[in-house]
């Protein structure tokens, strides 16, 4: 999960619970990403693909048992997907709390989990939430690429961000305009001298995704 990418040379540490998005990030300019999928056929695939890119690294890893990683090792985890796929199964709640707890003790503090789901705030903000893990969240609605409103306007490719309760409610007056797109819950890990109002939000870009 990263923060709007200005291009330029970052050498801070970034865990990526799935595959797929990286190559682009390294365009970005992004130095040190690791990259976990729970399947080995998924992970050698990608390897070979990238052997020649020496910004990325491939493991086969479970996102529930991440135990490789100390505490604290990464500035940041992008989720595009997993959590997702974790909650369709039978042991949902359960999967989901490991996952997350997971995340929560590889960031460092002040580092940042970008949640990319299909899940709207009802389902994902009491996941999220709990007080172990102590994130300030900020959420963005982006609508699928190329979606077009009513009339044939096309949706503005800078999102602000949309306010939000614990419980997931959004505002009364909220109109969400594609029913496919995505949620981006950008969750940052506080700390005792990180106070609320120091957490800035900018403008999204829709077309990064």
């Amino acid at each position: 999960m990263e923060t709007p990418c200005t291009g330029t040379r970052d050498t801070s540490r970034k865990l990526r619970a799935s595959i797929g998005m990286s190559e682009d990030m390294v365009e970005d300019g992004y130095e040190n990403i690791t990259n976990i999928d729970i399947s080995s056929v998924a992970i050698d695939i990608m390897r070979r693909k990238y052997e020649h890119v020496h910004q990325l690294n491939y493991m086969e890893m479970d996102a529930r048992d991440m135990s490789f990683f100390p505490d604290k090792s990464f500035d940041a985890v992008v989720d595009k997907g997993t959590l997702d796929s974790l909650m369709c199964g039978s042991d949902a709640p359960i999967s989901s709390v490991r996952m997350l707890g997971e995340v929560s003790r590889l960031l460092k503090p002040g580092g940042i989990y970008m949640l990319i789901t299909y899940g709207d705030p009802k389902v994902r903000m009491p996941h999220l939430t709990r007080s172990i893990y102590n994130w300030k969240i900020i959420l963005y609605i982006i609508p699928r690429p190329g979606f077009e409103k009513p009339g044939g306007s096309s949706s503005s490719s800078h999102l602000e961000p949309v306010p939000i309760s614990d419980t997931g409610v959004l505002p009364a007056d909220f109109v969400l305009e594609d029913p496919d797109s995505h949620f981006i819950y950008v969750c940052k890990k506080m700390d005792e001298t990180t106070e609320v109002s120091d957490i800035s939000s900018y403008p999204l870009i829709a077309d990064a995704l």
